[in-house]
């Protein structure tokens, strides 16, 4: 009798993490909004023709989103007292236009389907949908994510990378959301169409001697883009190369010793990162699928799913 209350004890347990696993899935909408896809991706295709910013700018949105309460879009929450997790220093660099292609593509799926799809679950769409315009590869988005109650800038210091992390400090803060150093490596490859204001990287190029793990010639260009009392708003390339396209040479600049951060550099410096900087830089379709792959894993961090969170009306403000 006791060995059958403890086979039904795990079977209960397996049955309800199995379900929690399930909540979502690719055709959540099927029903109720079975278009959901297609008008997030013209209202996405909109924004681009309107600027290229939109790339980068909803992809690291994304990250910032993911990164602190999970993936619930508790970071396009306007606060009338600045204190929304965007208000937070480590969020004033994020772009509008990453925060207006998520709230245009709402406002056209509520056009469509009011108050059924979440704009955590739009932030997720527009954010594969980016990769894709800029060339990168598509893979299939599971849905069914709810938007986070919670928004608060006192919680986002120490949830996000800062550009003079280390491998350890990189590898300990993905850990925390079940994304190991391979699947860091490939997110860090999102910099292929980034872009950084220069304060971010200032000390790099202005210190004496110039970080000897920068190449000089980079250092320089750097230094003409970014002379001292340099406008704030100026935001540089990450990718001094192909800037406007999603693909691996970010990691063939790193390789030439041409990363912005010191936390892309030491990917390639650091003897236990830099086989798979190598191997990315000389294997496109390897840094694809890894990427893919890590953009599923993050996708699924801290979601709400069921009765958690609500359904937005506007992505900017919870409900109630």
């Amino acid at each position: 009798m006791e060995v059958l209350r403890k086979w039904l004890t795990i079977s209960v347990v397996l049955v309800i993490v199995q379900r929690g696993e399930g909540q979502l899935s690719e055709d959540f909408y099927a029903n109720s909004c079975p278009n959901v896809e297609s008008i997030v991706s013209q209202a996405v295709s909109t924004k681009f023709s309107q600027t290229f910013v939109t790339i980068p700018s909803t992809l690291r949105l994304f990250f910032h989103d993911c990164f602190v309460e999970g993936c619930d879009a508790s970071v396009i929450i306007q606060s009338p007292n600045g204190d929304a997790e965007k208000d937070a220093p480590d969020n004033l660099s994020l772009a509008g236009d990453g925060f207006d292609t998520v709230i245009k593509a709402k406002q056209a799926v509520e056009a469509q389907c009011p108050g059924v799809v979440s704009c955590a679950d739009i932030l997720a769409l527009a954010a594969r949908d980016v990769v894709v315009l800029a060339g990168g590869p598509s893979w299939e988005v599971e849905l069914g994510r709810r938007d986070g109650l919670i928004s608060q800038a006192s919680r986002v210091a120490g949830n996000l990378p800062e550009p003079d992390f280390n491998l350890v400090q990189l590898n300990t803060l993905f850990a925390r959301h079940n994304l190991n150093q391979f699947d860091m490596i490939a997110l860090s490859g999102a910099h292929t169409v980034g872009f950084s204001h220069c304060d971010r990287f200032s000390d790099r190029i202005y210190s004496s001697p110039i970080d000897p793990t920068m190449d000089p010639s980079y250092a320089q260009q750097l230094r003409q883009a970014c002379p001292p009392n340099v406008d704030p708003s100026i935001a540089i390339n990450m990718d001094p190369v192909t800037p406007r396209t999603f693909d691996n040479v970010y990691y063939q600049n790193l390789m030439a010793r041409k990363g912005m951060f010191t936390s892309d550099q030491v990917l390639e410096t650091d003897p236990n990162s830099e086989p798979t900087v190598s191997d990315f830089a000389t294997n496109p379709g390897n840094f694809n699928a890894a990427f893919t792959t890590a953009m599923r894993k993050l996708r699924r961090v801290a979601v709400k799913t069921g009765s958690e969170g609500e359904i937005r009306i506007d992505c900017t403000t919870f409900n109630s």
